[in-house]
């Protein structure tokens, strides 16, 4: 049997420490920057929670860059998403100064941005995922990341849409000066469970995919050995 290359093994052990920490990081970044804006369980910890939870990203995807280095499309959307996550880390000091001083239309206005920047720091991440997949020995998990990176798309727009038309229902008292209390009620109840669901549902499925890469992986590197 032809002995495993160290380099390739190196590689390949530190893109899933990297696919770990985006796995573990992406679901507790979105609970602590929640938490660090409105100033409830985290207050004592400041920011420090959601910079920590944002470099644990960051650590992910510079652990990813090892692994097929020549690889230019898959270089490409690597990079993009660092920026992206750098972009994030420089934006998240104002999920706490939003929560002192909510009123502020600055905070406000890097919050808008760093909700945008996370939206397409998840749609980048499903690029780099889709690279991945293409690269790893693996067709149905080459088929599911094409599908599934491609429905994460459609999530993330209708999440944008769904959020533009609500903010401008509540923006222009069409709801209150139309409907009954009862109706603007139950509607507003409907609005936001829609609007969780299209924004947890990209990122369910893309922890899915991250822990099928990670699986991939690891029996790609054990199963050969058994």
């Amino acid at each position: 049997m032809t002995p495993a290359n160290p380099q390739l093994l190196r590689s390949l052990g530190r893109l899933a420490r990297g696919l770990s920490a985006l796995f573990w990081g992406l679901p507790a970044w979105l609970i602590v920057s929640v938490e660090t804006a409105k100033v409830e369980l985290l207050r004592p910890l400041g920011i420090t929670p959601a910079l920590a939870l944002n470099l644990l990203l960051l650590f992910g995807l510079w652990q990813m860059g090892s692994f097929q280095q020549q690889e230019r499309p898959w270089r490409n959307a690597l990079d993009r998403a660092k920026l992206l996550g750098l972009v994030n880390l420089g934006l998240c000091p104002f999920l706490f100064w939003f929560s002192r001083m909510p009123e502020q239309f600055f905070f406000r206005a890097a919050i808008f941005t760093l909700v945008l920047s996370a939206l397409v720091f998840l749609f980048n991440l499903n690029v780099v995922l889709k690279q991945l997949g293409a690269m790893l020995p693996d067709e149905t998990l080459r088929q599911e990341t094409r599908q599934f990176t491609a429905l994460n798309s459609w999530f993330i727009v209708a999440w944008i849409a769904a959020v533009a038309i609500a903010t401008y229902l509540s923006d222009s008292g069409i709801l209150s000066a139309h409907f009954s209390t009862k109706f603007v009620f139950w509607f507003q109840h409907a609005q936001t469970a829609i609007l969780l669901f299209l924004g947890l549902a990209p990122l369910a499925i893309t922890m899915a995919l991250i822990w099928k890469s990670k699986e991939v992986i690891l029996d790609s590197v054990f199963g050969e050995r058994n």
